[in-house]
């Protein structure tokens, strides 16, 4: 018998309710990986239906279809002589439950329910599904008659068991299962079980990987054994994105791994494992030893095969891999990329229109669309055919090939640069130049006319022409006149997103792109309705800071020399008018009241340090007190969270962006708090008072006293030769 094992883990791009493009993509890896010589293949959680189907997860509809798809596996020949598991949801006694099925040659084995589920971040688990909370027990389940018609059964095991093989034994985690506390994987290595498989739904976020990749180490590290990770990639059909990273660990070490980013719809991710080292790990930890010797035992459920072999006992097995990790600026460059690319490939558009102002959070916007259309050229000339196919649709081309990065730029992107007698020459300047740097297709328009006309209505209503305040209106005239230049750039956005291919002479329309970065968001530095509206924001959640880095690295890696002037040009929205010379006048961190450091602290302590008022006052106490008076960093928070209040309503039509950050105040999804304060905070401003007066009485009473002054003398008379005679009478 043959004690090496070769398995494989799936990454694939699933999409919400695509069942037909669903199953022919896990039919791909089935057949990838029997080509690699796997015996045993598994993917990621939710992958015949879709991870974010949501509420659609409480229609039997989609139970019906899962249950179709699956057959359709089942039946395939591509299927036969390999154990497979998929996942998928599945209705036991009127209880729906985030499934594993796990059959072998058109026989189902388990079906293994989620135990642990996810209710934190952007997840909403327990919304539609129950988690099976009977440990080591199965029922059960009779099988649809679409499915016992064709595999002779009528009943199959559903519940917390494991597959015990001639060879091996395998158990099951599902995702969240990993994360918690009380994992499972080491009650299963305490029973013997030797593979431990999770197929996972976890997505993006700025600085996570080395989170997951630390978690499967670990994993196998105390109870040794080989876990087989399955993760989703792309966007299926919600803000976040599901970055890959399959990989396979052995004994605390990763022995294989899939692409963290990457445009591939299939990938698989193959490991040979010599079970004997496993056996020889685990027997070498005698407490583990003894410990298993106690532990309650799972439901074996029994198929007669065999998943190593005997031609392969001589060969390499897998070895120990250092995982490198991508730099943040690295990570957005490529995670928003191909977010980016899936959601274009999907909605049937032929490209992005964006107003592109010259400044950080456009020009990044910009870049990441050209880091797009890097990684499709890449993906072309590796020959993926599936890129191929979906660039030729976008561009109305059956023949076209993109061959440089600039040229498919040209193609797919439009820019614009909408300056009004506000703007300056520089970030014109700034604009046209990096859209030639990139190969955008570039224009520049003038809204004056425009705002005049509009203006014009208001003032034939009422008689009243509004002023900015350095002519002399009110703050609110000023606000009122920055808003409706702010706004129309919108309304132009999407006149121009609508139009320009066919005065190019193309079909179809563009995606409109904001350039709102999650600073912004947070404060509510932006115009409720205006050019940071858009069908989608690839920055909507990165910071300020983190987009500096990200274009810093474009700049160097693509020599994309005019984002070093953007990078040190003074952030403006040019809303208000120039000074004299014509050069800005209004600058964001001005107009705000903070810098942008300050506002992702903010952001971090209320969302990340779960923060109100007075707790992140005292918090940024002991952050900032060391060069910050009590009375400074408290009007600092009470600034931050008037504007924070009077501005949430923003949140509630913020233009979708692909989830990054852990502070991002994205209301519809995963930031869920009211949008209607009382943006007085009274109670809570009162409480920051009388902090600020108990630490100022502190510092008083142990400051030393002060030395008194002495009592000046009164000053020496100057003695003169006459004041000497008077005194001595002479």
């Amino acid at each position: 018998m043959g004690r090496k094992v070769t398995v494989a883990v799936s990454t694939l791009n699933q999409w919400a309710l695509d069942f037909a493009g669903n199953v022919a993509r896990i039919l791909e890896s089935i057949r990838q990986a029997k080509e690699a010589g796997a015996t045993y293949r598994t993917g990621p959680e939710l992958e015949l239906c879709g991870y974010s189907c949501e509420d659609h997860f409480l229609e039997s509809d989609t139970l019906l279809h899962s249950w179709e798809t699956l057959l359709e596996i089942l039946i395939s020949p591509i299927a036969e002589d390999m154990l497979i598991d998929v996942g998928m949801p599945v209705m036991h006694r009127n209880v729906t439950y985030n499934c594993r099925v796990v059959f072998y040659n058109r026989k189902l084995l388990l079906i293994r329910p989620k135990m642990i589920l996810c209710d934190s971040g952007n997840y909403r688990e327990s919304r539609w599904f129950t988690p099976w909370q009977k440990e080591r027990q199965v029922e059960d389940y009779c099988l649809p008659r679409i499915i016992s018609v064709y595999t002779e059964q009528t009943v199959v095991p559903f519940g917390d068991a494991v597959i015990s093989t001639v060879d091996t034994c395998l158990g099951f985690e599902i995702c969240e299962e990993l994360w918690n506390p009380h994992s499972t994987h080491i009650a299963l290595a305490e029973d013997g079980v030797e593979l431990i498989v999770n197929g996972s739904g976890s997505y993006f976020e700025l600085r996570k990987s080395n989170v997951v990749v630390d978690l499967i180490k670990s994993a196998t590290s105390k109870a040794g054994g080989c876990y087989l990770y399955s993760n989703l990639r792309g966007c299926d059909g919600q803000r976040v994105f599901f970055n890959g990273c399959s990989s396979i660990a052995v004994n605390g070490n990763i022995v294989s791994r899939g692409k963290q980013f990457s445009l591939k719809d299939v990938e698989i991710t193959i490991a040979t494992i010599d079970l004997e080292d496993i056996r020889t790990f685990r027997n070498a930890k005698r407490s583990l030893a003894f410990k298993s010797s106690s532990s309650p035992s799972y439901p074996r459920i029994s198929v007669d095969m065999v998943l190593g072999k005997h031609s392969n006992d001589t060969g390499a097995v897998n070895q120990p891999l250092e995982w490198v990790y991508h730099k943040p600026e690295e990570e957005i460059s490529l995670g928003p990329a191909c977010w980016l690319w899936d959601y274009l490939r999907r909605s049937g558009q032929g490209g992005f229109f964006l107003p592109l102002s010259g400044g950080v959070d456009s020009s990044s916007t910009a870049c990441m669309v050209y880091s797009m259309c890097c990684m499709v050229v890449e993906a072309v000339k590796s020959g993926d055919s599936q890129v191929l196919a979906d660039v030729r649709k976008i561009v109305c081309d059956v023949d076209y090939t993109p061959i440089q990065p600039h040229e498919l730029c040209n193609r797919i992107l439009v820019t614009c640069y909408m300056g009004s007698e506000n703007s300056s020459s520089e970030t014109r300047n700034r604009a046209s130049t990096l859209a030639q740097q990139i190969g955008s297709y570039h224009t520049a328009i003038t809204i004056d006319l425009a705002v005049k006309a509009v203006l014009g209505i208001f003032t034939a209503v009422t008689g009243l022409v509004p002023k900015f305040g350095t002519q002399g209106g009110s703050p609110r005239e000023s606000l009122a006149l920055q808003n409706i230049q702010a706004r129309l750039r919108m309304v132009l956005a999407y006149l121009f997103a609508q139009l320009m291919l066919w005065a190019r002479g193309r079909s179809g329309g563009l995606l409109v792109l904001g350039s709102a970065n999650v600073d912004e968001a947070l404060r509510g530095y932006m115009t409720k309705y205006d050019c940071s509206s858009a069908d989608v924001n690839p920055i909507g959640g990165i910071s300020k800071t983190d987009l500096k880095g990200f274009l810093q690295f474009m700049q160097e890696k693509f020599n994309l020399t005019v984002l070093a002037e953007i990078i040190e040009a003074p952030p403006t929205a040019e809303l208000e008018p120039l000074a004299a010379d014509g050069k800005i006048a209004q600058t964001d961190e001005q107009d705000m009241g903070m810098t942008y450091a300050e506002l992702s602290e903010y952001g971090r302590l209320r969302k990340q340090a779960f923060c109100g008022p007075y707790s992140m006052f005292c918090k940024l106490m002991s952050l900032w007190g060391s060069f910050c008076s009590p009375t400074v960093i408290a009007e600092k928070v009470k600034h931050f969270f008037r504007c924070y209040a009077i501005n949430r309503h923003k949140m509630t039509v913020v233009t979708p962006s692909v989830h990054a950050e852990t502070y991002s105040p994205d209301d519809n999804r995963f930031d869920h708090r009211p949008f209607l304060y009382n943006n007085k905070w009274l109670w809570q401003f009162r409480a920051i008072d009388h902090k600020v007066e108990e630490i100022e009485s502190e510092i008083a009473e142990k400051a030393p006293p002060r030395p008194t002054a002495p009592v000046p003398l009164p000053p020496r008379p100057v003695i003169t030769p006459a004041t000497l005679r008077a005194r001595t009478g002479q």
